[in-house]
């Protein structure tokens, strides 16, 4: 939705109205999802989707929902549809379709059907296992079996704008430019004449965090680097330097190296090692902060996919996948107040809002680098020894990446040091070393990533000079996982 320059959020399927009216809302998706909605204990949509009158589109089981509560039947396909299937519409006159052909492809993933629509209801597509693919009230109550919003429809693009500007009548304001404006003023509401400081991590996040937060209160900003240890090999020197360079902030260095490591020391757990890190961040901020003075917020570059991830209070009907260690691994009694100005972004959302602030391209296309840093890549217990092993591995694949010509192409590329070991033969001898994962994806906002069919010579090269340059590795394997099953990250 937002790709057609409309806002949406996330909302679980039992927010009550009150929760949801002050959003304003010109419409309702209701997605799709893995239940059957003749099965006990399936999630249905509260009352208010169909008593207020607003524009609904049921996808899959979002459809099913809508028959199943408004009175129509559904039941198991004899035949299962998944994947390719096409569709067939004679909808003249129906906004949902408008300017499409009457025959398209479209993706489909489903063991259910409607057999019978609610009373009203009217039958608008067909494939050749459903026949009753999409349907409609004539009164904006729209269903659709399939899943526009995947790359395999490929019309899927044109149907949601139709139903979120056709249907629901919603402009296109939501725009960077918009969003620097609202989220500005939203700032100096906030913070009034209290002073900030920011987490700078040298990632895109933190970056057009602080910028936003700069424009909004200037010098009440006070932006902090925590050099943790746990960075990549002469990153701390170039975040300093690139942030002094182009940003002009009110910019602190502390070197917290220390602290980190005898926080993680003997910890393998991934989930313990994100919740210690998160706590001594937030205690080496408030130290920095009485050094300061008077400080009562802390902005951060928190994303969408963070909170919805963690299974925070935004998020409580998704699947807790990991703790972000700045969305769940904060403690509950942390004095600063958080200003979280990205926090319902997505990170290609994120990067055309630093742009849009005048960030320099090779600060807001910077791969990813995970706020725990370099502790959830070493599998196991995170020690001076392994962190600098990775930290060669690691420069060697980003080396050998950007001289490829291949790192605007990436989403993340990386490298792992397993807890494994294995068998190896260097000069006649026999080694007993460690295993390095290199791991490259492909993705548009990390909810989703494919692993990246790099060229062989390219892996070829980075996996000679790891086994010949970082110390004590033996042995390279490449991750050639999706999300999902997998995360982009190991741990």
């Amino acid at each position: 939705m937002r790709e057609s320059n409309v806002y949406c959020e996330i909302t679980p399927h039992d927010a009550p109205w009150e929760a949801v009216r002050g959003l304003n809302p010109k419409g309702v998706i209701m997605s799709g999802g893995p239940a059957s909605v003749y099965e006990a204990g399936a999630p249905m949509a509260p009352s208010w989707v169909y008593e207020s009158g607003l524009p609904t589109l049921g996808i899959c089981y979002g459809m099913q929902v809508m028959a199943h509560q408004l009175g129509g039947r559904v039941a198991p396909s004899a035949k299962k549809e998944y994947g390719h299937a096409a569709l067939t519409h004679a909808a003249d006159g129906e906004p949902l379709f408008e300017g499409l052909p009457a025959s398209m492809p479209v993706w489909m993933s489903h063991g259910d059907r409607i057999v019978e629509p609610p009373a009203g209801f009217v039958g608008l597509a067909h494939s050749e296992n459903s026949p009753i693919a999409a349907m409609g009230n004539g009164r904006g109550m729209l269903g659709i079996q399939f899943h526009p919003e995947v790359a395999h429809t490929p019309d899927g693009r044109a149907i949601l704008d139709n139903f979120v500007h056709g249907v629901c009548g919603c402009g296109r304001s939501w725009t960077p430019a918009n969003f620097i404006a609202d989220t500005v003023s939203a700032i100096r509401e906030q913070v009034g004449d209290g002073k900030v400081i920011c987490a700078l991590s040298g990632g895109v996040d933190s970056a057009v965090a602080a910028a936003l937060v700069h424009r909004a209160v200037g010098d009440q900003l006070t932006c902090i680097f925590v050099d943790n240890g746990l960075m990549r090999r002469e990153e701390p020197e170039r975040v300093v330097e690139a942030f002094d360079r182009h940003m002009g902030l009110n910019l602190a260095r502390v070197n917290a190296a220390e602290s980190f490591l005898g926080a993680l020391a003997g910890v393998t757990d991934p989930e313990e090692k994100r919740r210690r890190i998160g706590r001594v961040f937030i205690e080496v901020f408030d130290a920095q902060a009485a050094r300061l003075g008077r400080v009562d917020f802390l902005a951060q570059g928190t994303l969408y996919p963070d909170v919805i991830e963690s299974e925070t209070t935004d998020s409580k009907a998704s699947a807790k996948i990991k703790t972000h260690h700045n969305v769940g691994g904060l403690p509950e009694d942390m004095r600063l107040q958080l200003v979280e100005p990205l926090r319902y972004l997505f990170k290609d959302e994120a990067r055309e809002v630093g742009l849009e602030l005048g960030l320099p391209e090779e600060m807001v296309y910077r791969q990813p680098f995970p706020g725990p840093g370099l502790a959830i890549r070493v599998i196991g217990e995170v020690t001076l020894e392994r962190l600098e092993t990775l930290r060669a591995a690691d420069w060697i694949v980003m080396d050998e990446i950007k001289s490829a010509g291949l790192y605007r192409e990436l989403w993340q590329s990386f490298a792992v040091l397993t807890d494994t070991r294995s068998v190896g033969v260097a000069g006649d001898f026999r080694t007993y070393g460690s295993v390095v994962a290199v791991r490259a994806v492909t993705s548009d906002e990390a909810m989703t990533a494919d692993w990246s069919r790099l060229p062989y010579d390219t892996l070829a090269r980075i996996s000679s000079r790891i086994v010949n340059e970082a110390p004590g590795v033996n042995r390279v394997v490449y991750d050639i996982t999706s999300k999902p099953p997998g995360t982009i990250e190991w741990e």
